[in-house]
């Protein structure tokens, strides 16, 4: 397993995120042990996970996810300093009106509730999930540097900003001397570039921001069980993934990752992966897992190693076009 340092701090984490939005929806606490112990010896250091997962199953308080990765870290899965942990904060966490966003309040006792939940003393990496259109940033930002400056987080990151608001973020961290955010979780696949290539890539490299792209195997579709002229499962996410996937872009997307695979003896899922990961903005893909069959299968992504004429015949087939 291949180790990045997280943006411009000395952080190192794997160049493999495991996900765990599915633990406590789609996957239950026996096997969600089993996959993160696997990921351990496969070389992942990294988790991430939400303290909203998995709130939209019913009957479900959130903070399952979580609790299942406690759970784990007590059992002895891995020694918690050889572990990367990254949690989220914004989502409805409750009834109440300050149980969800990014006010000072909705913070301070979130991040109580995943520590204990996590049954740790500290978060290495903790992210706003999305942007709090209704609370100042520089309340955000000075909460975030209290726990920073408290050792209840070592680092901080966001996920789903645009471009301005975390160039505004880093600006008033910057005149202010708060901790500043380190990394950015936005969606980015092969299929998906436009939204984080126009303007968050460069702001990215410029500013020292880590990448950790969530969903890069395109909700699925990257992974070769949707093809032309082929039953389509009968399901929600299958819907969301026909409408706007399932085009002829699309498949010629798979077309030639399929292609360039062949050569590395790579399915179409690792060379999505590995396509990702050749991205020098890229620090580390997020992969969710359901099984020790598919971790295993999407972890050697990694090791796939892309020439510069192998990325440039991908980069063309899902080229956007800048509206000038």
């Amino acid at each position: 397993m291949e180790y990045r340092r997280l943006g411009r701090t000395g952080l190192k984490v794997s160049a493999i995120c495991l996900g765990t939005m599915q633990f406590g929806w789609s996957t239950d606490e026996p096997t969600a042990h089993a996959v993160m112990s696997r990921a351990v010896d496969l070389g992942i250091n990294f988790f991430d996970t939400a303290d909203v997962y998995s709130r939209w199953v019913e009957g479900n308080p959130g903070g399952v996810s979580e609790t299942h990765i406690g759970n784990w870290l007590a059992g002895g899965g891995i020694r918690r300093d050889q572990l990367i942990l990254a949690t989220k904060v914004k989502g409805i966490m409750g009834d109440g009106p300050n149980d969800k966003g990014l006010s000072r309040s909705h913070i301070m006792n979130a991040v109580e509730a995943s520590l204990r939940r996590l049954k740790t003393d500290y978060i290495d990496l903790y992210q706003t999930h999305s942007p709090d259109h209704e609370t100042p940033l520089d309340e955000t930002l000075r909460a975030l540097d209290d726990l920073v400056r408290d050792g209840k987080v070592r680092y901080i990151g966001c996920s789903n900003y645009p471009a301005w608001l975390l160039a505004k973020s880093l600006w008033i961290s910057d005149v202010r001397n708060l901790a500043r955010f380190d990394s950015l979780q936005p969606h980015y696949s092969y299929v998906h570039r436009a939204e984080f290539e126009r303007e968050l890539q460069p702001l990215c490299l410029d500013q020292g921001v880590g990448v950790i792209p969530y969903s890069p195997l395109g909700a699925g579709f990257l992974t070769g069980k949707y093809r032309r002229d082929t039953p389509m499962p009968d399901s929600a996410r299958a819907k969301g993934v026909q409408q706007r996937y399932m085009n002829e872009r699309g498949f010629a997307a798979l077309e030639k990752l399929e292609e360039v695979g062949r050569a590395h003896d790579a399915t179409i899922a690792q060379t999505a992966i590995a396509w990702c990961l050749a991205n020098p903005t890229v620090t580390s893909a997020i992969i969710g897992a359901t099984s020790l069959a598919q971790l295993e299968d999407t972890v050697r992504g990694a090791e796939v190693r892309l020439s510069a004429e192998e990325k440039e015949a991908l980069d063309a087939v899902t080229a956007w076009e800048e509206q000038v």
